[in-house]
């Protein structure tokens, strides 16, 4: 399927997954630094110390893009690199940082599309609370309103948050990610802080670009088969409960009947959902997998930490067919069938799909010339497969903008640490990070240039 100009072949990264520095230049440590540095916590112990070590080689790093020949180029930016501080002040040098690699990639003919918030909250701002603290999301507003105003209109899109499912379930109900308290159906507050977070923060950056810029949100919605009535439960738990206050401007009533027994959202304050609702222009759309569940016949006794309140009574089965190194299953209709719904149930708003990718337990092979190659032949399926899928979306009149890859290079991936890779760029972190494009990166590279989506 042919694509115009106007639809965006991309690929992503994330700071704290790729810059390393953690001192450089003023910035100080992130709720990730704190939690990584916790043992136990990532596997190996691993950390974002070095990672990719892309804060000292970012110029590299956009000479791989540009060899790609992507349209947009999705980065985030550090929060403690610009506000390393209680008291706010925003840092030059990390500002200047950012403002280099923006023109940079301006001048390569990229567009920047820039996440505000990729989950490293500075730690002094999680020792006061966090997302549990409300008035973190007027401090990141605060943040928001320093970043546009220095790169302006430079930037193609600002992005509020990514994957606050993440930030909140993962972050403060659950114990996978930082800073990992497992509150478990305590952790409805985050929710609506990351939900007014979003609003300030895409009114921040309207008052100093205007028009100039797109402003959009990220979001991992979750698509899940099985029985009705566990699809539903899982859907306003995972899914409505940020597309209605950001879209609709509104809770659905109905998430407040099944959390009525945890929490009474006291926390809502009069005129907090108009600030939520504020007009986006695109909607991002993370999908790897999808999951399957079925209403449990006794409802599980989770000791208190889940990533998903109020669904002690679903149970995730196992997925049939192939899974990824992740453990996540292949399944490339379902990214047809929620982008469909989405447009369905929220047709003013365009879509882009932000993230999408494979982590497979890659081998780096020394040729008979010497040079090194990483030949990755599933991940080019998986792909090939996703972007198929894609089409499918916009042939079924869903309004996708564009498509971007996950990830540009192996990277920290989390609590993970390093054994898992997504990148079509091989990072080898035994020998000074250095970087080997893979056979999907040819293959990426071919896509683009010629415009076509995959058939499958």
């Amino acid at each position: 399927m042919h694509v115009s100009q106007r639809f965006m072949f991309g690929t992503a990264t994330a700071a704290y997954q790729i810059e390393g520095s953690p001192t450089a230049e003023g910035r100080t440590p992130s709720i990730w630094d704190a939690y990584s540095h916790t043992p136990g916590k990532t596997v190996n112990g691993d950390t974002g110390d070095v990672a990719c070590d892309s804060y000292r080689r970012w110029e590299d790093d956009l000479d791989l893009l540009s060899d790609l020949g992507v349209d947009a180029y999705r980065l985030s930016i550090s929060v403690p690199r610009i506000i390393p501080t209680p008291d706010g002040a925003p840092n030059q040098a990390g500002l200047d940082h950012y403002e280099r690699i923006v023109n940079a990639l301006r001048d390569r003919g990229i567009r920047p599309v820039v996440t505000l918030y990729h989950w490293d909250l500075p730690q002094y701002m999680g020792e006061q609370g966090g997302w549990l603290n409300r008035d973190t999301a007027y401090r990141m507003a605060d943040y928001a309103r320093i970043v546009a105003r220095r790169l302006g209109d430079c930037v193609d899109t600002y992005t509020t948050l990514n994957e606050p499912w993440c930030s909140s379930y993962l972050s403060y109900g659950a114990t996978e990610h930082a800073p990992g308290l497992g509150l478990g159906d305590k952790c409805f507050p985050t929710v609506h802080h990351l939900n007014l977070a979003h609003g300030l923060m895409a009114e921040a950056v309207r008052a100093e670009v205007g028009t100039g810029s797109k402003v959009s949100v990220t979001l991992n919605l979750q698509f899940n088969r099985g029985d009705a009535d566990a699809v539903h439960r899982t859907d306003l738990i995972g899914n409505r409960v940020w597309l209605d206050p950001m879209l609709r401007g509104y809770y659905p009533a109905e998430l407040f009947d099944v959390t009525r027994k945890v929490c009474d959202w006291s926390f809502v304050r009069d005129g907090d959902l108009r600030l939520i609702n504020q007009p986006i222009d695109v909607l991002g759309v993370n999908y790897y997998s999808s999951n399957l569940v079925a209403l449990a016949k006794t409802p599980h006794d989770d000791g208190g930490a889940t990533a998903w309140p109020c669904c002690e009574n679903v149970d995730w089965l196992p997925t049939p067919g192939e899974h990824t190194a992740m453990g996540w299953n292949i399944d490339p209709q379902g990214l047809t069938d929620l982008l469909v719904r989405v447009h369905n149930d929220y047709p003013s708003v365009s879509l882009v799909v932000t993230e999408n990718g494979m982590a497979c337990d890659d081998v780096e092979v020394k040729e008979p010339d010497g040079t090194f190659a990483v030949h990755d032949d599933r991940r080019i399926e998986y792909l090939k497969r996703h972007l198929a899928a894609v089409g499918r979306a916009i042939r079924a009149g869903v309004p996708v903008e564009g498509y971007f890859l996950w990830s540009l290079m192996d990277n920290f991936e989390w609590a993970f640490g390093y054994t898992k890779r997504f990148g079509i760029v091989r990072v080898d972190y035994e020998d000074d990070c250095r970087r080997v494009p893979k056979d999907s990166f040819a293959w990426y590279r071919q896509v683009i240039a010629d415009r076509e989506l995959p058939e499958a």
